[in-house]
């Protein structure tokens, strides 16, 4: 009964694709079970994680093989959420993600779906002609993680993609940075360091890219993605900000992939997602639900001659071992 697909209202695919990874997840939803349900027939209209819940409720009882997520849609539209247009699904799913932190009223709620979601990054700036340093932390709910280096190479793998995010990069010429000591702009190193991770952790496959001449094209070759990732093999000890105790829980299985097909002007989402309770690989395709195998997923890894195939675009994977 888990696998249930829910109807296209007109260019919801990414919205659906997004809404089946959020109800999959079974820590998200105990957290969405122990919402308070708000006083007021109006307030419950527009109330996301209410309506969340009620899409969810309506998915898992009967036997349909699909539903309509229309007041969910209705509810997001109240909350100037545009309908019927495309989404970039790394945007949207930030959109739904502010939405339902938003409205959970329950401080403890709010705290749970932060430590679900959200990964710490320590930022480094260093100044190189002296001592001069600047540290500081910053929250993020994915990783945007490029897909070609600096001189447009291509990255051949999803751990070459993390390496790369995470090297140290050298600010010079107009880069530069002002010194306190110095008083003066000055040459800096900045590098990202990795703090925290979620229970749920969400990577941004930036394959659509952005041109001078502000056209978008979409980076369809092949990048391979592991069922299982470990963060402490895949960095190294000066890519990461955190004791013994965190980095034992930086084991990670694949959970979903949300995949795109088509072209940045014409595209379709569709979500693959393996149940957590059977352990089964599932494509969610709108109102198509069906079972398929790692070798189906693994399709998604993308094609240099086939861009009107589908990609993978987010990938979410859970921990291995949470605390």
């Amino acid at each position: 009964t888990e696998a249930v697909g829910l109807y296209n209202l007109g260019q919801t695919c990414c919205l659906n694709s997004l809404l089946q990874v959020f109800l999959m997840n079974i820590r998200f939803t105990r957290i969405l079970r122990r919402i308070t349900v708000p006083s007021s027939p109006a307030q419950r209209r527009n109330n996301v994680p209410y309506q969340m819940l009620l899409l969810l409720e309506k998915m898992q009882c009967g036997k349909r093989k699909a539903v309509h997520p229309t007041d969910l849609a209705y509810c997001l539209s109240e909350h100037r959420m545009k309908l019927f247009v495309q989404y970039d699904a790394a945007q949207l799913f930030l959109t739904l993600w502010n939405l339902l932190k938003k409205q959970m009223k329950k401080p403890e709620l709010v705290e749970e779906l932060s430590d679900l979601y959200m990964i710490c990054i320590q930022e480094h700036l260093a100044c190189q002609k002296c001592s001069f340093q600047i540290k500081s932390n910053s929250t993020m709910l994915t990783l945007p993680l490029p897909v070609l280096d600096a001189n447009s190479q291509r990255l051949k793998t999803l751990e070459a993609c993390l390496q790369y995010f995470f090297l140290p990069e050298e600010l010079t010429g107009q880069n530069m940075c002002f010194c306190q000591q110095c008083g003066r702009k000055t040459p800096f190193s900045q590098s990202m360091k990795l703090v925290h991770l979620p229970q749920t952790l969400t990577l941004h496959l930036k394959r659509f890219c952005f041109e001078r001449s502000s056209h978008t094209h979409k980076l369809s070759h092949s990048l391979p993605f592991p069922q299982e990732l470990d963060f402490r093999e895949v960095l190294t000890e000066n890519q990461w900000q955190a004791d013994d105790s965190e980095k034992a829980t930086w084991q990670y299985e694949l959970f979903a992939v949300v995949a795109h097909s088509g072209s940045t002007s014409c595209g379709h989402y569709c979500a693959y997602i393996r149940s957590l309770t059977e352990c089964k690989w599932y494509c969610f395709n709108d109102s198509e639900v069906c079972q398929v195998s790692w070798d189906d997923v693994k399709c998604t890894y993308g094609h240099s001659n086939r861009n009107w195939r589908e990609t993978a675009y987010l990938l979410f994977y859970m921990k291995k071992h949470p605390q």
